[in-house]
């Protein structure tokens, strides 16, 4: 890669090109897969806000094995805390977790219990880091945008897991929320509109989450936010 031309779509496309020709050929496929994938992460520190790079990366999360994606998820974590305001490293987190859960229903064959903790335990871990970011970073869309992503993955798995008490994780991960609606819509200073923008972003993720789980939990999310208002 010619570092000379990082957002070339031609040079990009050239190496996919190339990936697909030895595909199944040649045993050190994933060893290639996890060197470009390194490749992207030095160029992206190089060019920032590189669409076709993370596109480049995202592809490649096809030919990765479930452990890779993984470790590819554990180690993004750390860039996307650092470079909050580049959505790319987000989408291309979204597509591992995408992969991952679609590595689980492939194999849904027997007791599939651990990968429903396994699968949960992700999930969870980026909930919590998202939480983090939002509190840290405030006025981030993408952040948030990036949480109706998250809560809807919940949301689903929820529905299918066998390893994992129901209703406990859908009590425990709607008082996560409350908690985050409480410390993000009270805007803590007027003068500035991050504040006021961080309030804004919350009710709107908030409204579209009571659509989202109906039911009793749109009742305690309307209480929430009517508390809020007159608290």
């Amino acid at each position: 890669m010619n570092f000379s031309s990082p957002k070339s779509e031609q040079a990009w496309s050239h190496r996919r090109w190339v990936i697909k020709m030895i595909a199944g050929k040649y045993s050190t496929l994933q060893e290639i897969i996890a060197k470009e994938s390194e490749l992207v992460e030095k160029i992206a520190e190089r060019s920032k806000m590189n669409y076709r790079a993370w596109n480049h990366r995202c592809w490649l999360v096809s030919y990765m094995t479930r452990e890779q994606m993984l470790y590819e998820l554990q180690k993004s974590r750390d860039w996307a805390g650092l470079h909050v305001a580049d959505n790319s490293c987000f989408h291309y987190r979204r597509q591992l977790m995408f992969g991952i859960s679609e590595n689980f229903c492939c194999n849904q064959e027997g007791d599939n219990s651990s990968y429903d903790v396994e699968n949960y335990q992700v999930m969870k871990e980026e909930l919590d880091l998202n939480k983090v970011l939002i509190k840290h970073y405030i006025r981030r869309e993408a952040l948030w945008l990036h949480r109706r992503f998250l809560s809807l993955c919940l949301i689903r798995h929820l529905t299918t897991m066998h390893g994992i008490s129901y209703h406990s994780v859908k009590k425990t991960s709607m008082n996560n929320e409350l908690c985050l609606l409480n410390s993000c819509s009270t805007i803590q200073d007027m003068v500035f509109e991050d504040f006021k923008a961080q309030a804004m972003y919350s009710a709107i993720y908030f409204l579209w989450l009571t659509k989202v789980r109906g039911g009793k939990d749109t009742l305690r999310i309307r209480q929430a936010i009517i508390d809020l208002r007159n608290g």
